[in-house]
């Protein structure tokens, strides 16, 4: 598994940028565990809970954040 695609946090825009932050999250959640059971079998909890909502959104952010860093702000 490639946890960084391309070995690189810089992007062209701030749209690649986000795009590439949902991707670095979902990797994390893969590397962390690797079982596709399990992960499917507590989807019907996170997906449903505002709380699990909001806490994903979190990590993402702070994804987008180092991104956005590493970017210069796309300045």
């Amino acid at each position: 598994m490639e946890l960084i695609p391309g070995n690189s946090l810089v992007t062209a825009t701030p749209e690649e940028g986000r795009k590439l932050a949902l991707e670095l999250a979902l990797h994390s959640i893969y590397a962390i565990q690797p079982d596709e059971n399990v992960l499917r079998a507590g989807r019907d909890v996170y997906t449903t809970d505002p709380e699990e909502l909001i806490a994903s959104s979190h990590v993402v952010a702070i994804e987008f954040a180092t991104i956005a860093a590493a970017n210069n702000y796309w300045r």
